[in-house]
């Protein structure tokens, strides 16, 4: 206790006070990456804790699913008390950065203490951040009820073609500052930033007002402001910025480029825009309690979405556009799953997640080109958690969340990956540093079976979770691919396997008596296929098929007339396999990506010969390439 007498804010307190507040005090130790508080605990077992040494930080979901942090703490800060004083309504995890001690108080005497000395209450209250008070105010969502003709538009638009440059304003401005420009600047919003690169919050009308209702207009806009907006990238579809809107109201969407801020977007532009089937499911998607619920919003059972999909294709849209819509929707019951199964856990009495995790998709999901026809292909990367005295238990938690998550999925149309490629399975469940051992191996020692299960996990990205840790796995995986010749030669002949269904005076194979062609294994893939492995050679770090076009057009990789060849090859090829699929659900046929060669008519087949033909030379291409500089 001696220590603490001159240690600030505890020299505020009397003997007695110290005496009472001390005596009783417990010291605590921490492991890196355990929780020191859960946001799922109850308010009633969360403790005050006083940060003697090491490093921690808070982390809060947002409402996508992604975790964020907003703060650190350091030695000196108290953890736990910002919930007490909001009665619970803000809530968010603490979790250590590094091996990590405190001294946890009776909270009883901690709070008495704090009734009956003011300067100490006054100490303790200002030293918490207020960066964190507007990210719990309770939304209020409005419901749709009507059904007008969808803005087909809004589906081929993306961020960066509607957004507006930001105005800015530094966190240490005065309040009463913030309210004249926005008055002279005519917006609705300010984005508050020290560099105006990096966005720290936003500060619009009703914070201002707050602040003088407050008597508070002098205060700097840092503790008025909202740090956790909702923001897109500027890449991102028009769409997912009018869903969030149409459901959430609020003054200005940032939108971002990689971390920096490129734009916003104002709800005043926005005014005319018609209803949407597409923000109306994606609301209730949010929405949903219950995979029942979800299982009716699922695209193979939902009507309404498939005839909203068949409107883009027959309006001649782009079909990556549209497989990105298709998989952005089904992220979207993805996030949903993977909620109410950790809801489901707390239950049972499992309680909440022991430490962070990320849950990745893989694949075509992974790549947003995801058809009707599709299964699961996913896994988790788990915070480094091995040397922690709770590992067991930790295994055995991940191992029934991610059952129940993948269980789940199945039941709301996305079948079990019959190659067992899912998070529910040891080898695509570990931890960070397991996974980069993992890879290491792999890499050195891959065989040919082995390499079409890399090909799947290549394209992953996370939709859940701590992204960092995906973030980080990706780094480290395109550095070392990049320098393995062994694993492009083996990714070259994997893709060979299935060679593409066209004869030199272009003649289209069909099999079978049905004479059908396999969409994605004999034409889709080899396009995808030839472009990862071209990306991989050069360092291009982008999954999506036509976002790595681009890139390699830019390194002077493609010409540009080759990269245009490939998308608008890629574009017909995933037309068919779309409306292919929508038939299949119109007339109750089981999924499948074949396509039946008779059933064409003369003005498909021709289409359908050229999108080959651009296929089968890029596969040549890759083929000679390789060959040339055979390594194996």
């Amino acid at each position: 206790m001696t220590m603490f007498k001159t240690q600030y804010p505890f020299n505020l307190l009397t003997e007695e006070e110290l005496e009472a507040l001390f005596q009783d005090a417990e010291v605590r130790h921490y492991s890196k990456n355990e929780f020191i508080i859960h946001e799922d605990q109850d308010d009633d077992s969360i403790d005050i804790q006083f940060l003697m040494n090491g490093l921690a930080k808070n982390i809060m979901h947002r409402s996508n699913g992604q975790q964020i942090s907003i703060r650190f703490y350091y030695p000196g800060d108290l953890v736990g008390v910002m919930m007490y004083l909001t009665s619970g309504e803000m809530k968010f995890s603490v979790q250590a950065l590094e091996a990590t001690k405190t001294l946890c108080f009776d909270k009883e005497k901690f709070f008495s203490i704090m009734s009956d000395n003011t300067n100490f209450s006054k100490v303790v209250v200002d030293g918490i951040s207020n960066l964190m008070k507007s990210l719990y105010n309770e939304i209020k969502y409005k419901s749709s009820t009507s059904e007008d003709d969808d803005d087909k538009e809004l589906f081929k638009k993306r961020a960066d073609a509607y957004m507006e440059p930001p105005t800015f304003i530094n966190p240490e401005e005065s309040i009463e500052k913030a309210a004249r420009i926005l008055q002279q600047e005519k917006v609705e919003a300010l984005i508050v930033s020290n560099d105006q690169e990096i966005m720290l919050g936003m500060i619009g009308y009703s914070d201002i007002l707050r602040a003088y209702f407050e008597n508070d207009h002098k205060s700097p806009v840092k503790d008025y402001m909202e740090e956790e907006s909702f923001a897109i990238a500027d890449q991102d579809f028009i769409y997912d910025a009018l869903s969030y809107l149409k459901h959430h109201p609020t003054e200005l969407i940032p939108v971002l480029h990689r971390e920096t801020i490129a734009g916003v977007l104002r709800q005043s532009s926005f005014f005319t825009i018609k209803n949407s089937v597409y923000f109306d499911l994606t609301y209730k998607i949010s929405n949903a309690t219950s995979v029942e619920e979800l299982k009716s919003l699922s695209p193979i059972y939902n009507k309404r979405f498939q005839q909203f999909v068949a409107s883009l294709v027959e309006d001649n849209m782009y079909a990556f556009d549209v497989t990105e819509l298709i998989s952005n929707y089904n992220d979207r019951i993805h996030k949903q799953v993977i909620q109410i199964a950790e809801e489901e856990m707390i239950k049972e009495g499992r309680g909440a997640p022991p430490i962070n995790y990320c849950f990745i998709v893989m694949g075509s999901l992974g790549r947003k080109e995801q058809a009707f026809s599709t299964d699961q292909d996913n896994g988790l990367i788990l915070s480094d958690y091995e040397d922690l005295p709770s590992a067991s238990k930790i295994e055995d938690y991940f191992k029934r969340l991610s059952e129940k998550i993948n269980t789940m999925l199945a039941d709301c149309g996305f079948p079990l990956c019959t190659g067992g490629i899912m998070a529910k399975e040891d080898k695509w469940r570990k931890s960070a540093q397991a996974w980069s051992e993992s890879i290491k191996t792999w890499v050195a020692k891959m065989d040919a079976e082995e390499i079409r299960d890399f090909t799947i996990f290549i394209d992953f990205r996370p939709i859940f979770g701590d992204y960092s840790l995906a973030y980080e796995l990706r780094e480290s995986v395109v550095k070392r691919i990049q320098r393995s010749l062994n694993l492009h030669q083996l990714l070259m002949k994997d893709t060979l396997r299935f060679r593409v269904p066209i004869q030199p005076f272009g003649r289209i194979t069909g099999v079978g008596k049905k004479r059908s062609l396999n969409l994605k294994k004999s034409a889709i893939m080899q396009i995808v296929n030839a472009i990862r492995i071209y990306s991989i050679k050069y360092g291009v770090d982008d999954i999506n098929t036509i976002k790595r076009l681009r890139r390699l057009k830019e390194l002077e990789r493609f010409h540009p007339r080759d990269a245009e060849n490939a998308k608008l090859a890629l574009h017909r090829l995933l037309t068919f396999r779309l409306q292919e699929n929508l038939r299949q659900l119109d007339e109750g046929e089981p999924l499948s990506n074949d396509l039946t060669l008779p059933r064409l008519k003369k003005d498909e087949k021709r289409v359908l010969r050229d999108a080959l033909i651009i296929a089968k030379r890029l596969q040549q291409v890759l083929e000679l390439s390789y060959n040339r500089n055979r390594v194996v």
